[in-house]
């Protein structure tokens, strides 16, 4: 799927992947990915032959992997040693959390398991250890997790607290986007035309949307699509 997924994603620019351990250790093609899911611009060269520029290549990479998943040193399930030592559970782990994050809508197959053995050398033998360890999301944790759902909850409740919670959206949309100078003070109106979202969504994610690729004050439904 994954694999499938790549190839799709950068058909355009002629690349194949065919095994995702033998090609994608040096940091090549997900240099391409990134740039193409992410329009993120990488400030490394594209092609790195010798081990040294591969290592550096891929510190880069992860680095901006990890800042725009927001994630911390201790919540990475991979790391620069063990991509480039072709370590297929790292990669696997590392494409899943791309995927899901630059194309939240991928029907990523559910419940994807492998079961790890570890073995350690100690000085009355090998001691082995045995884990199951999830690629995909379980899906039974999933469908358990929307039943709780806090905003379906509230739109099932009395109107007062969805009011409140509407209250609170408005102060954090205006915080943001009140810094370009524009007030917000109607969530049903003032969004309808996308304007907002894309400002806010710039704001929030640090980066300057061009405004050649949208209407700024849009004047028919045409535009605002």
């Amino acid at each position: 799927f994954l694999t499938e997924w790549i190839n799709r994603t950068l058909k355009e620019e002629h690349i194949v992947v065919k095994s995702l351990e033998e090609d994608l250790y040096d940091g090549l093609v997900l240099h391409h990915l990134l740039e193409n899911l992410g329009s993120l611009k990488l400030d490394v060269e594209k092609i790195a032959l010798t081990e040294k520029k591969q290592r550096k290549k891929l510190s880069v990479i992860l680095e901006i992997v990890a800042k725009c998943l927001q994630l911390e040193e201790s919540q990475l399930k991979w790391s620069v040693e063990s991509i480039l030592a072709k370590d297929l559970l790292s990669t696997l782990h590392l494409l899943v959390a791309i995927a899901k994050h630059f194309e939240p809508t991928l029907a990523l197959p559910p419940n994807v398991q492998v079961e790890t053995i570890t073995i350690e050398v100690t000085s009355v033998g090998l001691k082995t250890s045995n884990a199951v360890e999830y690629i995909t999301e379980n899906k039974e944790n999933i469908e358990a997790q929307s039943k709780d759902d806090a905003f379906d909850e509230l739109f099932s409740c009395d109107p007062d607290k969805l009011d409140a919670v509407k209250k609170a959206l408005l102060e954090f949309v205006d915080q943001h986007v009140g810094k370009l100078g524009i007030n917000v003070k109607d969530i049903e109106s003032q969004f309808s035309d996308g304007v907002i979202l894309l400002l806010l969504i710039g704001q929030l994610e640090g980066y300057f949307l061009n405004l050649r690729n949208f209407f700024l004050t849009p004047a028919s439904t045409m535009e605002m699509v």
